[in-house]
């Protein structure tokens, strides 16, 4: 397997297959294609056999100096369980800790209960937020009106 820089034209590989990597979510939405064509640095390609089997769209924060953001990862259903995303996650640490920062911030949804769960073995801790579901902190209204999510941060030092 080879984890590489993604390049434009993987927008239109990967955009095809979100929703069904994500068991019928609509989740296409949230990857437009300005992620690949300015975040290049900082978003990696996992391939096997020149078949794209996982990603992770992240960048440096422009108003926060020593922070840097995961917006988005996903791992085809069927290379799930073989270490895919967390060599994306360590590429994507050793490149934000190279360029001297120190936090990385990630946001899911309560229904997620596997990237929760995925969040918190790779050294991710919940932040506080003003709601409880299922005994997980949830802020509440994160991204608009009933759109409550669960936001995560991990310290690199």
């Amino acid at each position: 397997m080879e984890i590489r820089q993604v390049i434009e034209s993987d927008y239109y590989v990967i955009s095809p297959h979100i929703n069904e990597w994500w068991g019928g979510r609509q989740m296409s939405d949230m990857l437009p294609r300005l992620f690949f064509d300015h975040f290049k640095n900082t978003s990696f390609i996992a391939e096997q056999d020149g078949v794209i089997v996982g990603f992770l769209i992240g960048f440096l924060s422009q108003s926060t100096s020593n922070e840097a953001y995961i917006h988005f990862v996903g791992v085809h259903p069927k290379f799930r369980k073989h270490n895919i995303g967390r060599k994306l996650y360590n590429k994507f640490f050793n490149v934000v800790e190279e360029s001297g920062r120190t936090i990385i911030r990630c946001v899911t949804s309560p229904v997620n209960k596997v990237s929760v769960e995925y969040h918190t073995k790779m050294g991710f801790e919940i932040q506080g937020g003003g709601k409880k579901m299922q005994g997980v902190s949830v802020m509440e209204n994160y991204d608009g009106p009933g759109e409550d999510r669960i936001l995560f941060i991990k310290h690199l030092v």
